[in-house]
């Protein structure tokens, strides 16, 4: 089974930008977009065969995630049972039988002036994905807004303490790897560099390849043998980050 996560940084406007054409590229059976800055209605979106589950936020042009799926899941959830997050709409939850797919947008410190939000999230949402591994095992995919390690952006040097590469965001997140999840692309790839997900639209960031590791796919400890791909497709244009995929074998 095939897996796709692609912040677009507002959906509608990468409905200009050839969004259909590449998820038609891409031919995930499950599709994971966020921060697609909508309301309901604001833009149809027709691709036969999937299944669309949204996630809008309260805040007009803010936030908001969606997923289309080609598999039927057995329940949705949305949200992680936190007003002030949920009403952002962050995060998506499949039930697929045998795993549960979660699709998230994790929230910007801003140059940690919301550090301290950012962190009550991360418990909260760490809650959230361990609660669902006790059931069975969890894929979870999204823009996390952190870089783990220095290999993951091209300056760690410079942005040390900055917003994404603070020492409190990365612990958060070497917490959840330690909770009991895998990062699929460092779990086949651990020393390649160069391998970023998102770029500064100024400075010619993209084009000069200096940019950052933001966007995931994490899995349970016990699906871990069954990781077959993990890609960064940079090639893909249309928003600020690419797409990342996950392949598994019978997941």
């Amino acid at each position: 089974m095939k897996f796709a996560s692609w912040n677009v940084n507002g959906l509608r406007a990468c409905l200009k930008k050839n969004f259909i054409g590449s998820f038609r590229e891409l031919d995930a059976d499950i599709f994971a977009v966020q921060e697609v800055r909508m309301q309901p209605g604001q833009a149809i979106i027709d691709i036969d065969g999937y299944e669309q589950l949204w996630n809008f936020g309260e805040r007009k042009g803010y936030a908001g995630t969606a997923v289309f799926t080609r598999v039927k899941p057995r329940e949705v959830t949305l949200g992680v049972g936190d007003s002030e997050f949920d009403a952002e709409g962050r995060v998506i939850t499949l039930d697929l039988g045998e795993t549960f797919f979660v699709c998230a947008y994790v929230p910007n410190s801003h140059n940690l002036e919301w550090l301290e939000r950012r962190l009550r999230w991360e418990k909260i949402f760490r809650e959230h994905l361990t609660k669902l591994d006790a059931v069975k095992p969890v894929i979870v995919c999204g823009d996390f807004n952190v870089a783990h390690r220095p290999i993951d952006l091209k300056h760690p040097e410079r942005n040390h303490e900055s917003a994404g590469f603070s020492d409190e965001e990365r612990a958060e997140f070497s917490a959840l790897l330690n909770a009991g999840f895998v990062d699929t692309f460092r779990f086949l790839y651990p020393t390649v560099k160069d391998a970023y997900t998102w770029w500064h639209y100024r400075s010619r960031a993209r084009q000069n390849n200096s940019g950052w590791r933001i966007d995931y796919f994490l899995v349970s400890n016990s699906l871990r043998d069954k990781i077959s791909a993990a890609t960064i497709e940079s090639q893909i244009l249309g928003s600020d980050h690419c797409p990342v995929t996950l392949t598994m074998r019978n997941a």
